[in-house]
């Protein structure tokens, strides 16, 4: 009996670390080569104490491979409960909304934690931009899987949710339309907006002409064009270019959020056609295309004063009728 009660009080005394550590222990190591190693990584004072105690609890065949963080001055029993539990570190990574597919899969490529490689690029607008946690052995594809299925649910359940009466004939054509809104505008408050637009000009048959899809018309899932956008872009025919095509392009031109989905799928009552940039990170909206030109009247102004430059001598001419966007979208 004095013999079990020692040995409770060594399992239960503080141990040596003086600050918290992360140890990773690998599948292939039997519980005395775990003790082995907590005792070079500092984590117990003696290897063949953390067998005995062990063997005492019992834990032998509970003992889990992983990734684990102890805490300052773990005891034994602590050190052994942790990897009995089997609750490893959980990383992370931040995939951004709007990114495209080519370049998600750059972005988890970066990461040092994630193992394997990317089969191929998935489709683009098929994941879905979020924070994901996940344990060290974790491979890409299987990130890219889960993003895929996350994306899959969260479109079911928007479309089913959408407002009646859109002019949208699929959950793709949700998903397109949301790519768009998502690479138009950074605000949170304007994404609802910014989809009604490009909703009543569906309605209506007129054209979207949103300069993101010119970008990638041009440059596809590279996402960025590296210079501003030539009136010779405006103009030159690709799939994707919604200043010659009617409609919607035929996918989607980024991978949209959960926000600009439901933007989508449910956007502000409004009767706004047109949109241009308001010179303090937003939009101004308009219902006409007289209204609307005054907005962009405005803003060449407030570009014409941050770059320090004289007032034109004449009126310019009117703008086309597109709803211009902010500079971000243009590169």
């Amino acid at each position: 009996m004095a013999t079990l009660s020692y040995s409770e009080a060594l399992l239960r005394r503080p141990g040596p670390l003086a600050a918290e550590k992360v140890v990773n222990l690998s599948r292939t190591s039997g519980f005395r080569d775990i003790g082995d190693q907590l005792e070079r990584e500092g984590v117990v004072d003696n290897a063949w104490a953390f067998v005995a105690g062990v063997m005492l609890r019992q834990a032998r065949q509970d003992l889990k491979a992983g990734e684990y963080l102890f805490p300052r001055g773990a005891s034994l029993n602590d050190v052994i409960g942790i990897i009995v539990t089997g609750k490893s570190v959980l990383h992370q990574i931040t995939v951004p909304e709007g990114l495209t597919s080519e370049q998600t899969v750059a972005r988890l490529l970066e990461n040092d934690v994630l193992t394997g490689p990317i089969r191929e690029i998935p489709r683009e607008g098929s994941l879905l931009p979020e924070t994901y946690r996940f344990n060290r052995g974790i491979t890409r594809e299987q990130i890219v899987q889960r993003m895929a299925a996350d994306q899959r649910r969260v479109v079911a359940e928007i479309w089913a949710k959408r407002a009646p009466n859109l002019p949208l004939h699929s959950p793709e054509d949700l998903v397109t339309l949301a790519s768009i809104v998502e690479k138009e505008t950074g605000k949170p408050a304007e994404r609802a907006r910014v989809a009604a637009v490009f909703l009543n000009r569906l309605s209506r048959r007129m054209k979207l002409q949103s300069d993101p899809t010119i970008i990638y018309g041009l440059v596809g899932g590279k996402g960025a064009l590296g210079r501003p956008i030539y009136r010779s872009d405006i103009e030159r025919p690709t799939a994707y270019n919604t200043y010659v095509i009617d409609g919607l392009p035929p996918g989607p031109i980024a991978n949209p959020g959960r926000a600009a989905l439901e933007a989508a799928a449910n956007p502000a009552d409004t009767r706004d056609l047109y949109f241009v940039a308001d010179g303090t990170g937003g939009h101004a909206f308009a219902e006409t295309l007289e209204e609307h030109n005054r907005n962009v009247a405005r803003w060449r102004e407030i570009e014409r004063q941050q770059n320090g430059q004289a007032a034109p001598p004449a009126a310019a001419p009117a703008p086309t009728q597109r709803p211009t966007l902010p500079p971000r979208s243009r590169n």
